[in-house]
C-alpha cells in the first residue's frame, strides 16, 4: 500500500506531485531544491548554501518519517554545473558521514527555479 509523505518542516511541493512516497518499508523522495520551509524564496545564492538548505530540507523530510542519513541507500544529484561538484560533494559528505549511499551525480541544463543543485532520496527501514 502507497502512503503519501508530507511535513510543513519541509517546503510543500511546487507541483503536482509528493514530497514523498512509502511503499512497504521502502521510501522514496522527490527531488529536494534549496527552497525555504515557507516555500517562498531559495536560500543561497551560491553551491555550498544551497547545499546545506537541500540537507537541511532532506533532513526534515528523513526525520519526518523516524529516519536518518543512515537511512538512505540511494540518492541522485542534480547539478546545474558540474564545476560545483567538489564544494557540493564537501557538503554532502559531512551529511552523509560513512553511510555512504549509492548515488549518482548529473549536470542538467536547467533545474527548478534556476537552483544549482536538487538532490532525491530513496531509503529504507530494513
Amino acid at each position: 500500500m502507497k502512503e503519501h509523505v508530507f511535513t510543513d518542516k519541509a517546503p510543500a511541493p511546487i507541483g503536482p506531485y509528493s514530497q514523498g512516497v512509502k511503499v512497504g518499508s521502502m521510501y522514496y523522495f522527490s527531488g529536494v531544491i534549496p527552497l525555504s520551509t515557507d516555500g517562498q524564496s531559495i536560500i543561497g545564492g551560491e553551491i555550498v548554501e544551497q547545499t546545506q538548505q537541500v540537507i537541511a530540507n532532506c533532513t526534515a523530510l528523513l526525520q519526518a518519517c523516524g529516519l536518518t542519513a543512515n537511512n538512505v541507500v540511494k540518492t541522485t544529484v542534480f547539478l546545474k554545473n558540474m564545476n560545483d561538484f567538489a564544494a557540493m560533494n564537501a557538503v554532502y559528505a559531512e551529511f552523509f558521514g560513512e553511510s555512504k549511499p549509492a548515488r549518482s551525480t548529473v549536470e542538467v541544463s536547467r533545474l527548478p527555479k534556476d537552483v544549482l543543485v536538487e538532490i532525491e532520496m530513496i531509503a529504507t527501514t530494513s
